[in-house]
């Protein structure tokens, strides 16, 4: 799987954002590495870098120094949507006759080619094949009939699909978040100003106070002057739609969504995992990253069971962090052989034990394949293979770059087969009902398309978990006060 993107927006009293907003991508990183971008505005004109690559990479100390303003956007992207190229990199910068617009996406249109035929018969020119762009010349066109609160709402009512943006009109920051909550956006206080972040960790590296998340269907309007902020509640969803595998991989463990701390959430599915298919072995131990706090939570809940045995909580594969994540390798030979030269592992911890390996997800089952061959070859007796989260048996539209469905292995294979294909002594996934409780909501209020095969979106051939359609695209509708 691909990460998403990462949006932040800043607004300040008295001093330049583009270093807040170039420190607030580095905090963002893991969520987009094809491209990283600011714009900013100085209240009479408008100023933008972007460029392809890490954030470090993007930026150099002139650039930072020529992007002025108090006011300003930014954004680190993964593709879900459109080319890896420099016209799909954002922000995405557009300037009309009621001034300039830039624009930052978290997620994924499912009605953006609808919309982007209508806009192109009314004569706009796309320079791009990607869903921001859509947005974009929506909102624009848009605000050149209403105020800047109606535009938004009216580019709402006609989008469908996965979207938490930073916006900037001219000096003015916005933030908004779809109906459904999808995607996740926060507003946090700085001492000189406001931010607006897709991850709460980008406002601790900026010294500030998380206020709370934007809510779904909210559209937060920062002051020019970065003293406050108004908020609207545009859209009043009848459920939510918050996408449970923010909490299970893509988020930071440090970061809290929904008023909920990634960390804790991912012990107390570990917790569960252990309640639901824990097994007595000799040394528990997490596919580095984001199966350390799943493997805590799963060996802290064995060890405290009166009727389990005890077991060992290890750090039996070390990771080697200069090697590139194995799913950006092009071929499937490459990214196996990526795992070796990823992960390690330590024989002491592994040689004549029982061994129980947590990792959050299985997607193709190649590098599940690998890391219990690894484990045998290290000298374990048994490797058994426990997952912080159901089985994904169906793509992601909403912003996550997922296999199709011939490449998902549990799309059409028993937990039995699976077990048998990637060579473990026994496997198992947690169930849906536990990824709820740890995430204290109703299964209504996620989005599990890629546990169910049922979205709560309406998308062309699937099937949908609640009563939506996508609107019908043809007059622009028209925004109620």
């Amino acid at each position: 799987m691909h990460e998403k993107c990462g949006v932040v927006g800043v607004s300040l009293e008295d001093r330049d954002a583009a270093r807040p907003l170039y420190y607030s991508l580095y905090a963002l990183q893991h969520r987009g590495q094809e491209s990283a971008g600011i714009v900013t505005h100085d209240g009479f004109q408008q100023h933008s870098h972007v460029e392809m690559g890490l954030v470090g990479d993007a930026f150099e100390q002139g650039d930072l120094e020529d992007l002025n303003g108090s006011q300003g956007i930014g954004h680190v992207r993964y593709p879900t949507a459109g080319s890896v190229n420099a016209s799909c990199a954002q922000p995405f910068s557009v300037s009309f006759k009621s001034g300039s617009l830039g624009l930052s996406h978290n997620g994924n249109l499912v009605n953006a080619d609808e919309v982007g035929d209508q806009l192109a018969e009314l004569g706009h020119a796309f320079t791009s094949d990607g869903d921001t762009e859509v947005i974009a010349h929506d909102l624009a066109r848009n605000l050149l009939e209403e105020d800047l609160v109606r535009a938004v709402k009216r580019t709402m009512s006609r989008i469908h699909g996965s979207y938490s943006l930073t916006i900037m009109h001219d000096d003015t920051v916005l933030g908004v978040r779809d109906p459904e909550g999808n995607r996740p956006l926060c507003i946090g206080e700085l001492e000189d100003g406001y931010v607006l972040a897709s991850e709460s960790a980008a406002i601790d590296t900026l010294d500030g106070e998380l206020i709370r998340d934007v809510r779904p269907g909210e559209l937060v309007v920062l002051h020019a002057d970065g003293t406050g902020y108004d908020t609207y509640q545009l859209v009043e969803p009848e459920n939510t739609a918050h996408c449970f595998f923010e909490h299970v991989y893509f988020a930071r463990p440090d970061s809290v969504i929904d008023d909920e701390l990634v960390y804790e959430v991912r012990r107390d599915l570990g917790r569960a995992l252990w309640d639901e298919s824990g097994i007595d072995s000799d040394v528990v131990m997490p596919v580095p990253d984001s199966g350390r706090a799943f493997a805590s939570g799963y060996a802290e809940a064995a060890n405290e069971d009166a009727d389990a045995d005890g077991v060992e909580f290890a750090e039996g594969l070390m990771k080697n962090r200069y090697v590139g994540r194995t799913f950006i390798m092009p071929t499937q030979d490459e990214r196996e052989r990526a795992v070796r030269l990823k992960l390690n592992p330590i024989k002491s911890t592994v040689e004549g034990k029982t061994v129980t390996l947590i990792d959050d997800s299985i997607v193709r089952g190649t590098t599940s394949n690998q890391l219990v061959q690894l484990l045998y070859d290290a000298g374990a007796e048994e490797v058994h293979v426990r997952i912080g989260a159901p089985p994904i048996v169906a793509p992601c539209y909403m912003g996550i770059d997922m296999a199709s469905r011939e490449e998902l292995i549990a799309a059409d294979q028993s937990v039995a087969d699976i077990r048998d294909e990637i060579g473990a002594d026994s496997l198992s996934y947690l169930s849906i009902d536990s990824v709820a409780d740890a995430l204290s909501k109703s299964k209504a209020d996620l989005c599990l398309g890629c546990v169910t095969g049922e979205y709560p979106y309406d998308i062309e051939g699937e099937a949908k978990d609640r009563d939506v359609d996508r609107p019908a695209i043809g007059t622009a509708a028209s925004a109620d006060d």
